[in-house]
């Protein structure tokens, strides 16, 4: 039975010309169930289309940016069907078999992120703590990542016998060698070490985190809106042109036979896989 444990899963604030995301499921590490997500996107869509706002900060609250998508609290709502689909893809609560999952992750994790990085907004995001799979969806649609020194961040979804997160952008947020360790052995990645390959911008202590990710979005807000825009574009297309979405789109088929094979051969798509599972084999 699902059971939401609040009504705010995303805090929405407006810092002068930034508005500030908050993720705000501390009680489980931030884990993205479908009302967190949403609400996420109800709050990118506020701010990208106030016209006061030229920079969002995605921010987090509690000890951890986010565990991922919710694979095990009260909250999980896997079965649910998908609040008014953004992405267009339509609800999955109706198809049987790998069509449900694949329908539900094009329109909610993959669909909305690709919308969060193509929105003229740029954005910020602040990372304290652990910052696991689809956690790194959430960073990596922004435009600049800064990280508290406590921060990691890792992938370890191959344990679930998937071939990495869906929007799958591991070989173009670090070094591809890089990468083929981050993903194969699934090993959390520190804050410095993300920071010396290039996939952090700032490493800053963690008392100062807030503090220091909202001078660089309110300094991104300050310049002329137009001309940030455009530049927030031509870099898109410049990663789009590399290659980046046509690997993201190969990829994601990738994951959904993975979790065919496991849902014909478990029963479940993540193969029974359980958080404690995944943090104890981390």
């Amino acid at each position: 039975m699902t059971a939401y444990e609040t009504t705010e899963p995303v805090l929405y604030e407006r810092v002068d010309g930034v508005a500030v995301l908050t993720l705000n499921r501390p009680l489980f590490h931030n884990a993205q169930n479908l009302q967190l997500l949403y609400a996420l996107d109800d709050a990118w869509r506020r701010a990208s289309t106030d016209p006061d706002v030229g920079c969002i900060l995605l921010a987090a609250s509690g000890r951890n940016f986010s565990a991922g998508h919710d694979i095990g609290s009260p909250g999980r709502d896997v079965e649910y069907p998908i609040p008014e689909p953004r992405a267009l893809w339509g609800d999955h609560t109706g198809a049987q078999g790998p069509e449900r999952a694949y329908l539900r992750e094009q329109e909610a994790y993959l669909g909305l992120c690709r919308r969060w990085r193509a929105s003229a907004t740029p954005a910020v995001a602040a990372v304290q703590g652990a910052c696991i799979a689809g956690g790194l969806m959430l960073a990596w649609v922004c435009d600049i990542i800064v990280a508290a020194e406590d921060a990691s961040f890792s992938d370890p979804v191959l344990k679930m016998g998937v071939p990495g997160v869906e929007y799958f952008a591991h070989a173009f947020e670090m070094h591809p060698r890089v990468a083929r360790e981050f993903l194969l052995l699934g090993d959390r990645m520190p804050a410095r070490r993300a920071y010396e390959l290039g996939m952090v911008n700032r490493v800053v202590v963690r008392e100062t985190l807030m503090t220091e990710a909202l001078a660089i979005a309110e300094r991104i807000a300050a310049l002329p809106r137009f001309g940030v825009t455009l530049a927030k574009q031509a870099f898109n297309f410049q990663e789009d042109a590399a290659g980046k979405r046509a690997t993201m789109d190969a990829v994601f088929h990738m994951h959904h036979l993975a979790h065919a094979q496991n849902l014909h051969g478990t029963g479940d798509t993540i193969a029974g896989m359980t958080p404690r599972d995944i943090a104890e084999k981390s």
